[in-house]
C-alpha cells in the first residue's frame, strides 16, 4: 500500500509540474506535457533514465516520419495513418513500445496547427522535454526505502525463528497441532516480497550501489530451503528418542539468537559439541527409535548446513567489500 501511495504521488506530481511549466511558456496541448509525464515515470531511476533515452530517439523518428509525410501528403488523417503505420513498425522492430503512445500523442498537433513550421516543431520539443524531464526529476529525487526493506528482512526472519521455534516443539510432541509446513507459503512470500523491494531499492541508486539487502536475503532463501528439509524431518519422527531433548533444547537457543548481526560460530561449536554427545549415548533398542533417531541426525546435519550458510556469509561481508 505504501507503494501504491508513493507512486501515486509520484506521477501526480510530474505530471502537474510539467502542465503548469507548459502554461508558463504558453505552449499549446499543455496538458500533453502532463500526459508524457505521466508516460514516462518508470519504477526506478534506471528504468526512467533507459526508457527516456529510448523515447528520445524515438521522438525525433517520429517528427522527421511525420514531417515528411504531411508536408508531402497534407494534413489529413489519412496521412496520419500512414504515419502510425510507419512508425509503430519502427518501434516495434526497435522494442521502443512505450514510445509509440507518447510520441504520437504529439505528432497528432501537427493535425491540428496544419503545419508543421519552426514554432509548431519548437511546441512539441518543449512538451516533449517537459514531460520527460519533469519524469526524471520526480524519480531522480526518490530514495532507497531503507525502513520498508528492514521491516521486511526483520519480517523474514521473524518467520524463520517461528518456524525453527515450532520445531523445536515438535522434536519433543509428535502430537503437536497444526505441523503441516504452510508457514514456509507465508515464509516465501516474505521473501519474494523483500527481494523485490531491494531489488527496486538497488536500481533507484546510480553510484556506489549497495547490494547487501539482496545478497542478505539470497542468504536466507538458502537457509528457507535447508529449514525445509529439517521441518520434514522432524514431521517425519513418530517417537521421542532418547536424543530428542538435547536437540530440541539447542534449536530454542537457535530460534532466540536468530538475529542478522549474529556469525553463528559460537552457535556451530555448540552444534559440533551436541554432535560428540550423541555419539556416546546408548545404540536405539527399537526400529522406532533408530528410525526417528535417523531423522533427528538428518535434522541436525541440516542444522549445521543451515548455520553454515549464515557463518559463511558473515564472513564475506567482513572481508570483502559490501558495495559494488
Amino acid at each position: 500500500m505504501n507503494s501504491i501511495l508513493t507512486n501515486t504521488i509520484k506521477i501526480t506530481v510530474a505530471a502537474a509540474l510539467a502542465i503548469l511549466c507548459a502554461q508558463a511558456l504558453k505552449l499549446d496541448f499543455a496538458v500533453s506535457a502532463g500526459i508524457v509525464a505521466i508516460l514516462s515515470v518508470q519504477p526506478t531511476k534506471k528504468e526512467t533514465l533507459r526508457t527516456a533515452l529510448a523515447r528520445r530517439l524515438a521522438f525525433v523518428l517520429a517528427l522527421v516520419i511525420s514531417i515528411t509525410l504531411f508536408n508531402l501528403l497534407g494534413f489529413t488523417v489519412p496521412v496520419f495513418f500512414l504515419y502510425l503505420l510507419l512508425f509503430i513498425l519502427v518501434c516495434q522492430w526497435r522494442k521502443w513500445i512505450s514510445a509509440m503512445a507518447m510520441n504520437s500523442v504529439l505528432i497528432s498537433h501537427f493535425l491540428s496547427f496544419g503545419k508543421t513550421g519552426p514554432a509548431e516543431i519548437k511546441n512539441e520539443v518543449l512538451l516533449f522535454v517537459l514531460g520527460v524531464g519533469f519524469g526524471i526529476l520526480v524519480n531522480l529525487l526518490l530514495h532507497k526505502k531503507t525502513d520498508y526493506i528492514e521491516e521486511l528482512k526483520n519480517k523474514t526472519d521473524d518467520k524463520i525463528k517461528l518456524a525453527l521455534h515450532r520445531m523445536a516443539l515438535r522434536i519433543q510432541n509428535p502430537a503437536l497441532a497444526d505441523y503441516d509446513g504452510t508457514c514456509f507459503t507465508s515464509l516465501n512470500q516474505s521473501l519474494f516480497t523483500a527481494k523485490k523491494q531491494a531489488e527496486e531499492n538497488y536500481n533507484n541508486q546510480f553510484t556506489k550501489k549497495d547490494t547487501f539487502d539482496s545478497r542478505y536475503l539470497a542468504m536466507r532463501e538458502k537457509q528457507t530451503k535447508i529449514l525445509y528439509e529439517m521441518f520434514k524431518a522432524a514431521r517425519d519422527l513418530g517417537s521421542v528418542p532418547s536424543t530428542a531433548p538435547l536437540l530440541s533444547d539447542f534449536l530454542e537457543k537457535v530460534s532466540n539468537e536468530y538475529h542478522k548481526d549474529n556469525d553463528v560460530k559460537a552457535l556451530l561449536d555448540e552444534l559440533s559439541q551436541i554432535h560428540d554427545k550423541m555419539k556416546n549415548v546408548p545404540l536405539p533398542q527399537t526400529r522406532t527409535e533408530f528410525e526417528d533417531r535417523a531423522n533427528l541426525f538428518i535434522l541436525m546435519e541440516r542444522l549445521k548446513e543451515f548455520l553454515q550458510i549464515k557463518h559463511d556469509f558473515m564472513i564475506a561481508q567482513n572481508t570483502g567489500p559490501s558495495l559494488q
